[in-house]
């Protein structure tokens, strides 16, 4: 009888290396993929809003789902984040008051009985949660998880410009009609958060695509969505790939 040859040290030690090449080769091209995936789950939420927001446009002739809150002091304003989705938990501009019942898109999205503000249990509302919320750094806020636990949507308005919260776009500061808009196609009007974050030329650390660069999923005022387009650095309110301008010679200041 012969003896059953075993593997040596040296060959086991090959397999071993052979085998962590592959891993490290694979993993990233997972990794890559399930972002992909998820941004195109994200973007088809984003379809899902926009189908509900044509449903309100056919209502509401030009003019986006908006809603003033009282700011006090005898001030009031437009909140660009409370055009739908549920009650979130940020103590300022009636984001944590401010629930389904009240946020006006909701109605033209869900099926049924919208929600009240006074229930008891907790409502979600998934076509406003993007499956690549990873939250972000925000100012006065630090490191934040989830945009949509926070403001109650993964999604914002385009209602004001990268200059500022004064350089509104599409929602003028009294309320009411968009202004004349010369490209629908190119003219963004909701969006994932990270179109907002390099507003006033900061960082808001909304990385939700992966680290190489800040990308955002963008529905547009024709009704199709651009999927994870790539938003440069600083303050570049107009791109090869959308704009927040109702027309190239807008004012974004003042």
């Amino acid at each position: 009888m012969t003896g059953r040859r075993a593997f040596t040290l040296i060959e086991l030690l090959v397999v071993i290396a052979v085998v962590a090449l592959l891993v490290s080769i694979v993993l990233p091209a997972l990794g890559s993929a399930r972002v992909r995936a998820k941004g195109v789950a994200c973007a088809g939420r984003l379809h899902q809003l926009g189908i509900g927001l044509t449903l309100y446009l056919n209502d509401f002739d030009r003019q986006l789902p908006q809603l003033r809150v009282d700011m006090g002091g005898g001030q009031t304003a437009n909140i660009g984040a409370l055009f739908g989705g549920k009650k979130g938990t940020l103590p300022a501009y009636g984001i944590n008051t401010y629930g389904a019942e009240r946020r006006p898109l909701n109605r033209y999205l869900l099926m049924g009985e919208v929600p009240k503000d006074a229930d008891a249990n907790p409502f979600e509302i998934e076509a406003y949660r993007s499956p690549a919320d990873r939250g972000g750094r925000l100012p006065y806020l630090g490191p934040v998880e989830s945009m949509y636990d926070l403001l109650g949507s993964s999604y914002t308005l385009n209602d004001h410009a990268l200059d500022g919260e004064q350089a509104w776009t599409l929602i003028p500061p009294a309320g009411g009609r968009m202004p004349p808009i010369v490209t629908p196609s190119k003219t963004w009007v909701l969006g994932t958060h990270p179109i907002y974050n390099y507003q006033q030329n900061g960082d808001r650390g909304h990385y939700w695509f992966g680290r190489a660069g800040v990308e955002a999923n963008l529905l547009f005022l024709d009704s199709h969505v651009g999927s994870m387009l790539r938003v440069p650095a600083g303050i570049v309110n107009t791109t090869d790939n959308y704009t927040f301008l109702p027309s190239p010679e807008w004012r974004t200041s003042g």
